[in-house]
């Protein structure tokens, strides 16, 4: 019997390198995290749509009509959103609620669509009805993330690749911040970036500004562009380098590549904050290996993460003021879905169920928790283990 009700998973994500390179040709390497968006769909009883949430931003519905005019869905549904992962903070809030609707409505109509087909439908939601030229990598992570490794995207060929990535294992430890900024990226600043690496591109006659050379770099007319590029270029760089590192267990190759980034991001790609700044500065001068932003930037409430070994928790407690709870990052699998059947009589709440639940046969490595101190102005570290992406499961 067809399902009734459906109720889709769709994590955020942390890119660990190589931010803004998803729209210019280049390569990028995110994690999926365990904060999430969970969308529970089903048929309208009464012919009229339903959309609610208990945490979702304001306009929130754009993402909601977005996805189903590009599934080419007109049927009447009622959709209900419940979220952790909090919106404008750089961990592609975004993306999860687009792929979990996209993920449960597939389901219910029976839509039979792939992951890549789902993909696509996302982004053109946040594209072309919601007015975002991203790139892709939000929604790529969301669905096809993987236990235990980071996800080499690469838009110059449209190729993915799983890369083993467990700090964990030498008592490293990746914190993520939250500096509480507050910022949306239809303010038209994310949109300005984007103009200026297509003008670039177009300016120097290549497909893909990230792999511009140094010599064309410095031939562009004008000081912004040229900055724009040259963030790109190397950010593409520090990719292929940190990758590299991570096969052989290089870690302090791993931080300063991710503070180099941070450095090029703030002056070069100029998104972002005193906020970023000062969260990054305080957890490296605290003993972390590297530190960087995460996400699009641009002021809003962006999350810097860090990378750093476990022993040195007494030196990030004294760096700062308030106490919070941190947990460590592993890399995850990305969305899923349950159903339940039309012939059921009566249909308990749905709960969203746990990886331990799901993946029994997977055993999980310890959780490390520790209370760290942050600057006032930092305001709260979230908690972030990465988590298992979007998988199916059918009741």
């Amino acid at each position: 019997m067809p399902p009734t009700t459906v109720t889709a998973r769709a994590p955020g994500r942390v890119n660990l390198i190589g931010e803004h390179l998803d729209y210019n040709g280049g390569r990028c390497l995110p994690i999926a995290v365990d904060l999430a968006t969970i969308t529970t769909v089903s048929r309208s009883a009464d012919g009229h749509p339903r959309y609610s949430s208990d945490a979702a931003a304001h306009g929130w519905t754009a993402y909601v009509s977005g996805v189903l005019a590009a599934l080419g869905v007109g049927e009447p549904l009622e959709i209900t959103v419940t979220s952790d992962l909090p919106t404008g903070a750089g961990l592609a809030s975004s993306a999860a609620l687009e792929c979990s609707i996209a993920l449960a409505v597939d389901t219910l109509l029976d839509l039979g669509l792939s992951r890549d087909d789902l993909m696509m439908a996302c982004i053109r939601a946040e594209n072309d009805y919601v007015g975002v030229p991203t790139g892709g990598m939000d929604q790529a992570t969301s669905l096809f993330a993987e236990q235990g490794h980071a996800l080499r995207l690469d838009f110059a060929d449209s190729s993915r690749h799983l890369v083993p990535f467990d700090p964990g294992s030498d008592q490293l430890t990746l914190l993520v911040i939250d500096t509480r900024v507050s910022h949306a990226l239809v303010d038209g600043a994310y949109a300005a970036r984007r103009a200026d690496c297509d003008a670039a591109a177009e300016a120097l006659r290549i497909t893909h500004l990230a792999y511009a050379t140094a010599e064309q770099i410095e031939g562009l007319p004008g000081g912004r562009l040229g900055r724009r590029a040259r963030h790109v270029a190397s950010e593409q760089e520090r990719v292929i380098a940190f990758e590299a590192a991570l096969g052989v267990r290089d870690w302090a190759t791993v931080g300063a590549l991710m503070t180099a980034s941070h450095v090029s991001l703030r002056d070069d790609y100029e998104v972002s904050c005193p906020e970023l700044d000062l969260a990054v500065e305080t957890a490296n001068s605290a003993g972390a290996l590297g530190a960087r932003m995460t996400g699009g930037g641009f002021g809003g409430r962006r999350s810097p993460w860090c990378l750093r070994n476990r022993s040195r928790t007494s030196r990030l407690r004294s760096a700062a003021r308030s106490p919070r709870t941190a947990t460590t990052p592993r890399p995850c699998t990305g969305s899923r879905r349950r159903a339940v059947p039309a012939c059921s009589k009566s249909v308990e709440p749905e709960r969203y169920l746990s990886s331990a639940e799901l993946r029994p046969r997977i055993r999980r490595a310890t959780i490390s928790c520790w209370i760290c101190w942050v600057p006032s102005k930092m305001s709260r570290i979230l908690e972030s283990r990465p988590h298992f992406s979007s998988r199916s499961v059918s009741e």
